[in-house]
């Protein structure tokens, strides 16, 4: 806001700055109670923070101290539902505290709690253990059901959802299985098979899985810290009555909200608050067993007996056929933790009993956090829905169909990364709904596995996971030696992977065993490879020949993914011997390799969703609609005063649509956003306005459109030079820094009040012809809040259409359309320079200017580096196009010609590497074949001028 406020002096005129004061005082107030009346109370709950005593252990008859918080909703009449909020490994009661407050908000009681073995809880840790963590839930549950607030299905019954995530989601599943009271769950990115999630094995055979040492020493090492820190507060408790009292924690969250209650002593044992129990320095504060099973298996990388039976006591996956409760699965894409392959696992037991299960996978994880913006918004919608329907009993029974997204690009109105979300009415499984085959290309290769796995490929680290990915550049962690290739063609069309691709691997070892770790990537035109979410298949095989000739090929599931691979990128299959996250065999050996050409890619056709309407959604919406109106206003009145005077015109443009002349930009603080910009754009062009980020583009644009004054020069629309609300104005469209619209109208409705608010006549606007350019049908009458960004965009543009101005600016106006729809965006502009019109297009797609724009403007720093028609900044070219009568007889006609290549271009075309061969001798001996010439066009790109022209100074900071 500051900002805000500094240009706006800077740039209008003291008066307008008087009213504009005013006016935004008032939309201030509006925003924030459109703010106040929208977003949850912060003081909509109580909390108090707990001491629960409960008794559990395999007799049911040993107490745990369990530091915990209790939220209430404040403002409730009679009981309410209750949710257990559970929270994830090496965490605590504070983890969970913006979920706890979100969902007490909700009208909820939430209680959560410190894991045993974790903060100031006591006990050990048994791994959610049903003897202990989950007995301990157990008795929670109990609490509950004798608060006089909670809600009861029947007496010791709380009407109850259970959530956690990770650690806390297993506990989830866990505690519905062997408590018939859980109304719903949602567990999180969480297990199936703790066994497999640390012992992956990616292929159909028997050997045992590849131990995952990353992932477990960062497990074990939060067990230790906690034990660390116990040890800790242990010491400085010397000499103290109860050296477990907890004097040292924090007052309770309720104080800042004036309704918590007092401390509470919970029911449970006299005598066993507190006790945390003896902590072994090398185990923390893990139990006995835990530890030892742990360092024989970082030991030997291989299990025993006693170490696969407790981590399977320590799994859902066992029980999962005891689940009563409606089941909303959501797992994260970005996970080296736990895949999609451990949801997919729990959907499939769960759900073979009739029991109610939705799945949805998000672009987030143990490796990527909550996902972008837009995907935690949809994941706490989910929640929400799910607990309203099965806990509240509100609402419609949610779909238990299958959601999924996957990133988009970027915004910055969306606070990051943006996904897009879709929809199909069941879940297909990591296999799909449909599959593409793709065929790769590379014979067997000889591949080393170092001594002691080092050095070792780097796919991930625990909790960096597709981060990682992306700063290695993909194959830059591979190891020259150690990896074998096989790629693919570019594919043709774009391929929509969701689930788990398949390749059939033969490997060969003097050794007769391997381990093998094999990845997907996809590489861009430009070589670059990415490995979605750092998420690779380790193989372990037995029994191997010596002779590759004599392996047979097993089938290697590689982990779910959901993934766009865009036409003209290749998918690249890597086969390495090491990965910094495995424990691989520690004597040197080589291996050889080979696959099958067919990988297999699964696909899903799902129905695109809008992202969940996020309660800060609707509070920047409504500020921004607040904003919008009032500057809509602003402008009329402005404009209205403006029609008063008028500036006059200079004869000798006034004819032309527009003229720049020596704009020069600068900011009070030295930042020079444009050192002199000059040009023209006459009637019946198109000219597209290039350069890159920070060269001054958009400052540009807002000067044309009155939005900022230059520090010199001036701009001229039909020889009126443009100042703020100028009445010239009118004879002007525009799309400057994306669209904004009243998300409570409809596209039609919004449509018109911007024309009402521009007092001109409802004939002039010509609304007919502008809802056929913005192709909406019927969606035009549904509320723009609904709308994707490819919609809204194409309404914009529709807007700024309305009344067919002779001069149509617009700033990046395929931004957010297909295809398709960019094809047809450019044939409307195209069209709309026609009967003396104009346009002037701020865009960086190079190609569609190319293919669009009849003249071209590069900026860079500010100034002008080339300007006129498309053609003579593209220059001669040593290819051309070649638009023929009969293609088949027009390529053996140049067969026979000193040409170096010819391409198929369309149904018509012919791209020609003339390779010195004069154009004239190349059109000569087609028209003596009988092969008519329709036309023959210069084949170098705009993208080729462009960059020739910007050099390395493609960098900017941003314009401004």
């Amino acid at each position: 806001m500051p900002v805000l406020a500094t240009r706006l002096r800077r740039a209008l005129p003291r008066p307008t700055r008087r009213r504009l004061v005013a006016g935004a005082a008032v939309l201030v107030l509006v925003a924030a109670l459109v703010g106040w009346a929208a977003w949850p109370e912060r003081s909509a709950y109580t909390s108090s923070d707990l001491r629960i005593t409960v008794l559990s252990g395999p007799s049911g008859t040993e107490p745990v101290d369990l530091d915990a918080r209790f939220y209430l909703p404040a403002d409730r009449s009679g009981r309410v539902p209750a949710v257990l909020l559970a929270h994830g490994f090496g965490g605590s009661k504070d983890s969970v505290r913006e979920n706890a407050q979100e969902l007490a908000g909700l009208g909820y009681a939430v209680l959560t709690w410190t894991a045993r073995g974790f903060g100031r809880s006591g006990g050990q840790i048994h791994l959610d253990s049903p003897d202990y963590e989950v007995k301990d839930a157990a008795r929670l549950l109990d609490w509950l059901a004798a608060r006089p607030e909670v809600r009861t299905d029947a007496p010791g019954d709380p009407r109850v959802g259970v959530v956690g995530g990770s650690y806390g989601g297993a506990l989830a599943l866990l505690l519905a299985a062997a408590d018939k009271r859980v109304d719903a769950l949602v567990p999180l990115i969480t297990w199936n098979d703790l066994g497999r999630a640390f012992l992956p094995q990616s292929a159909d055979t028997s050997a045992s899985g590849v131990f995952k040492k990353g992932w477990a020493g960062l497990f074990f090492g939060n067990g230790a810290a906690a034990g660390a820190s116990a040890l800790g507060a242990a010491a400085s408790a010397a000499g103290t009555a109860d050296s477990s009292a907890d004097s040292a924690a924090p007052p309770p969250d309720g104080a800042s909200t004036g309704g918590s209650s007092p401390r509470d002593g919970a029911a449970g044992a006299p005598g066993a608050a507190g006790s945390r129990g003896a902590v072994d320095p090398a185990c923390g504060r893990f139990a006995p067993e835990v530890c030892a099973a742990y360092l024989r298996l970082a030991s030997a990388g291989t299990p025993d007996a006693a170490t696969l039976a407790l981590l399977r006591r320590s799994s859902p996956g066992p029980v999962l056929d005891k689940i009563t409760a409606p089941t909303l699965l959501i797992q994260g894409a970005v996970d080296t933790l736990f895949p999609l392959s451990e949801a997919d696992a729990n959907a499939r037991g769960i759900a073979a009993t009739g029991t109610p299960v939705r799945v949805a996978w998000f672009t987030g994880g143990h490796d990527g956090g909550d996902g972008p913006q837009s995907d935690s918004d949809r994941t706490r919608f989910l929640t929400a829905q799910w607990l309203d329907h099965y806990v509240r009993g509100a609402g419609a029974a949610p779909a238990t169909s299958f959601t999924y997204s996957r990133v988009a690009g970027f915004s910055a109105t969306d606070r990051g990364l943006v996904t897009n979300g879709y929809s199909t009415p069941a879940y297909p499984g990591l296999a799909g709904t449909g599959r593409t085959e793709v065929t790769l290309t590379g014979a067997a290769q000889r591949i080393a596995n170092p001594p002691n796995g080092t050095p070792a490929a780097i796919s991930s680290l625990p909790g960096t996971g597709g981060q990682l990915s992306s700063l290695l550049g993909g194959v830059a962690g591979d190891i020259p030696g150690q990896h074998a290739r096989f790629e693919s063609a570019p594919v043709p069309a774009a391929i929509d992977v969701v689930g788990a691709p398949t390749v059939r691997l033969r490997a060969a070892s003097p050794t007769g065993e391997a381990v093998l770790f094999v990845k997907l990537y996809d590489v861009d035109p430009a070589g670059a490879a990415t490995l979605s979410g750092g998420l690779v298949a380790p193989v372990r095989l037995t029994g191997l020949p010596t002779d590759i000739a004599a392996a047979k090929p097993v089938t290697v599931t590689l982990p779910g993914i959901v993934r766009r691979i865009d036409a003209g990128h290749a998918v690249r299959v890597v086969v390495a011997t090491s990965d910094q996250a495995f424990l691989t065999p520690a004597q040197p050996t080589t291996y050889t390799v080979a696959l099958d050409p067919a990988l297999t890619l699964p696909t899903v056709t799902g129905t695109p969703i809008p992202n969940p309407d996020s309660i800060w959604w609707y509070v920047l919406a409504a500020l921004a609609a607040a904003i919008a109106l009032g500057a809509v206003v602003l402008l009329a009145v402005r404009r209205r005063r403006a029609r008063r005077t008028h500036t006059p015109t200079i004869d000798e443009y006034a004819d032309t649509p527009l003229v720049v002349r020596g704009l020069r930009k600068a900011y009070g603080d030295g930042f020079v956003a444009v050192e002199r910009v000059d040009f023209t754009v006459e009637r019946g062009q198109v000219v597209g306005l290039l350069g890159p980020n920070g060269a001054g583009k958009t400052t540009t644009l807002r000067v044309l459109m009155g939005l900022t004054l230059p520090t010199e020069g001036d701009a001229l629309v039909f020889g009126h030079r443009l100042v703020p609300g100028a009445p010239i104005l009118s004879r002007v469209g525009a799309l400057v820094e994306g669209p904004g619209f009243l998300p409570h109208l409809s596209g039609y409705e919004n449509l018109r009040a911007y024309w009402r608010a521009t007092g001109r006549p409802e004939a002039d606007a010509h609304f007919d012809e502008a809802l056929e350019i913005a192709g909406l049908g019927d969606s035009v009458h549904r509320r723009t809040k609904t709308y994707s960004h490819g919609m809204r965009q194409r309404l914009a543009i529709a807007q700024a259409m309305l009344g067919l101005p002779e001069l149509l600016v617009l700033d990046e106006p395929t931004d957010g359309l297909d295809p398709p729809q960019i094809a047809e965006m450019r044939r409307v502009l195209q069209r709309y320079a026609t009967d003396g019109r104009a346009v002037l297009v701020s865009s960086h797609l190079l190609a569609e200017v190319e293919q669009t724009c009849t003249h071209a403007v590069v900026v860079n720093k500010g100034r002008i580096v080339a300007s006129g028609p498309v053609s003579d900044i593209v220059g001669d070219s040593p290819s051309v196009l070649l638009e023929v009568s009969d293609v088949p007889a027009a390529s053996r006609v140049l067969a026979e010609l000193d040409v170096r290549s010819v391409t198929p271009d369309g149904d018509t075309g012919l791209i020609v590497d003339m390779n010195g061969t004069p154009r004239t001798e190349v059109v000569a001996s087609l028209v003596r074949a009988g092969v008519g010439v329709d036309r023959v066009v210069p084949r170098r790109r705009l993208e080729d001028a462009f960059l020739a022209l910007v050099g390395d100074n493609s960098r900017g900071s941003g314009d401004r």
